[in-house]
């Protein structure tokens, strides 16, 4: 039989939109809702809202767009001799024969206009395979002598095109509002006193609070993707440097706005001045074909300006010299080393058999001549002052020479020669006071060496010199370090796992100068000494191979504090202050990543553990003020002092719980205030589903399965019949 339903043609219901229906219920919703199927343009955010995050760009205005010519890598050289057409030819020799030292010119790279005399035209065009080649071919000869007649002026192709864009009639500037600048200083200001570190993990950098007393870190600031290779504080603290393709980028203040940029495409280096007044990049450039020489170029930029000031460039191998070649002919950073002291006067570098030395801001080379010194290997400026130590390998008849070298007169205020050397490593005194000089020294088979110190006494009269050996000569020495403030060192020498570690002084008890034995520690598993800044402790470390042994020292009562492990730690560094040291395992290892943070007698405060844990860096503070007399007088008052600021502490510790409290109680009301919300919503939802489906509506989320169930309903049995 066939059934059918009679419908009256008045109950037929149209097609309802349930958007439509939605949209009309909940008038107060943002254009887009409920969100499906919306169209992208419609939804539109409230005018300024950045979805709490917030851009770099946002404090600058938009930069004028420099679209790129394509002629980065092509250089214009003026100046040449105009010749006639059979003497092109060599001309272009020339040319080649110079430029291909510096980098690599592609095939036909060389060009030379002519006129209609065919006459060439006074310039040429050299194109390179890069634009890091083509600005180190202007760097290394704009201002090139080619004869007594023609002196090369040389420039980037690119540049005709920007000095174009400038319109003839002057136009002023817009003269714009002043905004005062981030406090560069604000984390000195921190009233319970911390120091902040920086950590790099996996894409993640942060920088942290270290809260000892409470024995954890608190988050400053953290960025993902922040650099793209590592961190680095400037000397004093003021700037985080990050790394990136177009080059490098400095931040500061308390919420690290970015102060500046500095263009250097693939920088791989960088190294500030002691004062912060300058930036030196680095980078080296593979060739296209393998028989050609890497190439280096190394930029110098004022740091608070941005502006490049000097461009260094050529073959590796010609600033690979001396101290500055590591194995397998590549360079050793820093190529540059700079003078210390506050004005950042002075920078120098290795050349064969002389010293180039560079005076700022001019960038320019000290008196236009290199400091003459035959055999040099290794130089290092006193971090005090514009001293230049310097060690000339012995050339010839000539004896092996130390010699201390005052800048800019270029007086050699003492020298010391060395005899049967092998080689010499320069130790400065962190305040500049003591220079060490280790020196490796064959013995009379030449089979062996044996190793000594000269220890000279900068600040006394005519600098006088002792010599130190050790007890057993044939010992070697695996590491050296002065103590930061004060007058010891220390040395680790032996040759088995466990060597020892011996303690020296350049002054007796009573003052008077003579290097004296303090003590030795034997049979220590021990491959490092790590000085606190403040002096008086010492952490003894077996890093790495030795399975992190962590030994905390008092040099003063000689004592040992604690003996402690961190299982496969790979770095030990203490902070500015000598309250705190941290100790870290980096990605080299697979497993244990992370880092322990310790109180200067060895206790353990708290545990990080992070994957690919790859940096930890504290941050460097600004030198104190006080003089001398008053840092002594705060010593010997400590006591006193201690007491007075223990109840500040503990005053600002009990406010510090005070504002957690408030601020939890803030973010419960904050919370309490969403549920209210997101309850009247749900009502509206719920209204919105039963005008929609009425007494479906109602009905409770289902989900309907289908089962398949086999029931045998009969079984028989059947003769078979053939």
């Amino acid at each position: 039989p066939c059934f059918h339903r009679a419908i009256h043609p008045a109950a037929v219901m149209e097609p309802v939109d349930k958007f439509d229906v939605a949209r009309q219920l909940f008038k107060d919703q943002p254009a887009g809702f409920p969100y499906e199927g919306f169209d992208l343009e419609e939804l539109i955010l409230p005018e300024s809202d950045d979805m709490g995050i917030r851009s770099d760009e946002d404090d600058e205005e938009e930069e004028e767009l420099e679209t790129e010519t394509g002629f980065g890598s092509v250089i214009v050289v003026d100046c040449l001799p105009v010749v006639p057409e059979d003497k092109h030819e060599k001309l272009t020799n020339v040319l080649r024969k110079i430029y291909t030292q510096i980098g690599n010119v592609r095939e036909g790279g060389i060009f030379m206009p002519k006129d209609a005399n065919n006459m060439s035209k006074g310039f040429a065009f050299v194109e390179f395979f890069s634009p890091e080649e083509a600005q180190a071919a202007r760097a290394q000869t704009d201002g090139y002598k080619l004869d007594k007649n023609h002196t090369f002026k040389v420039s980037m192709f690119d540049d005709f095109e920007r000095y174009a864009r400038v319109p003839d009639e002057y136009a002023a500037l817009e003269v714009k509002p002043y905004t005062p600048a981030e406090n560069l200083h604000s984390w000195m200001l921190d009233k319970h006193g911390r120091d902040q570190f920086v950590i790099k993990y996996g894409d993640e950098v942060v920088v942290l609070w270290n809260d000892g007393r409470r024995c954890k870190a608190e988050e400053a600031y953290k960025r993902t993707f922040w650099t793209e290779s590592f961190v680095q504080w400037s000397p004093q603290g003021n700037l985080l440097a990050t790394m990136h393709r177009q080059g490098v980028a400095v931040w500061g203040g308390p919420n690290f706005q970015r102060l500046a940029r500095y263009s250097h495409q693939n920088a791989q280096l960088i190294e500030f001045s002691p004062a912060e007044k300058y930036l030196m990049t680095y980078s080296s450039i593979e060739p296209a074909n393998p028989r050609d020489k890497v190439q280096v170029l190394l930029n110098v930029f004022e740091t608070r300006s941005g502006k490049k000031l000097r461009i260094f460039g050529g073959n590796m191998e010609d600033y690979a010299v001396g101290s500055s070649a590591a194995p397998g002919g590549a360079l050793r950073w820093p190529v540059f080393k700079w003078a210390g002291g506050v004005e950042d006067k002075y920078f120098a570098r290795l050349t064969k058999g002389a010293i180039k030395v560079y005076e700022t801001p001019e960038m320019t080379q000290l008196d236009k001549k290199d400091l003459k010194l035959d055999g040099v290997q290794d130089i290092e400026w006193s971090p005090a002052e514009p001293l230049l130590a310097a060690y000339a390998q012995e050339v010839g008849d000539r004896p092996a020479n130390i010699s201390i070298i005052r800048i800019p007169e270029r007086t050699n205020v003492r020298s010391k020669q060395l005899f049967n050397v092998s080689d010499v490593k320069i130790f400065w005194h962190p305040q500049g006071d003591y220079l060490a000089v280790k020196v490796d020294r064959y013995t009379k088979t030449k089979k062996s060496t044996y190793t000594g110190f000269e220890l000279f006494s900068v600040r006394e009269k005519d600098i006088p010199m002792d010599v130190l050996e050790l007890p057993n000569k044939s010992e070697k020495v695996l590491s050296f370090a002065w103590e930061p403030k004060g007058h010891r060192f220390a040395i680790v020498h032996g040759d088995s796992a466990r060597p020892n570690v011996g303690f020296y002084s350049m002054k007796d008890e009573k003052g008077k100068l003579g290097v004296k034995h303090l003590g030795t520690l034997a049979n220590k598993a021990c491959n490092g000494i790590h000085w606190s800044p403040n002096g008086h402790n010492i952490v003894l470390s077996g890093l790495k191979s030795l399975n992190g042994q962590l030994e905390f020292f008092n040099v003063d009562e000689f004592e040992v504090l604690a003996a402690a492990e961190h299982f496969m730690a790979t770095d030990v560094e203490w902070d500015p202050t000598g309250r705190y040291v941290a100790s870290s395992v980096t990605s080299i290892h697979q497993m244990e990543n992370g880092f322990n943070l310790w109180s200067f007698n060895g206790k353990l405060l708290y545990s990080m553990p992070r994957d690919r844990f790859q940096q930890l860096s504290w941050r460097p503070r600004v030198p104190s003020l006080l003089p001398k007399e008053k840092e002594e007088e705060i010593k010997k008052n400590l006591k006193e002092y201690s007491r007075r600021y223990d109840e500040e502490d503990e005053a600002l510790l009990l406010q510090a719980d005070a504002d957690v409290l408030q601020e939890r109680q803030k973010q419960q009301e904050e919370w309490d205030r969403a549920a209210v919300a997101r309850q009247e919503y749900t009502v509206q939802q719920r209204e919105f589903y039963e005008q929609m489906y009425g007494e479906r509506g109602h009905e409770k989320e289902y989900t309907m399965t289908t089962v398949t169930v086999e029931q045998v309903l009969d079984v028989r049995e059947e003769p078979y019949v053939a």
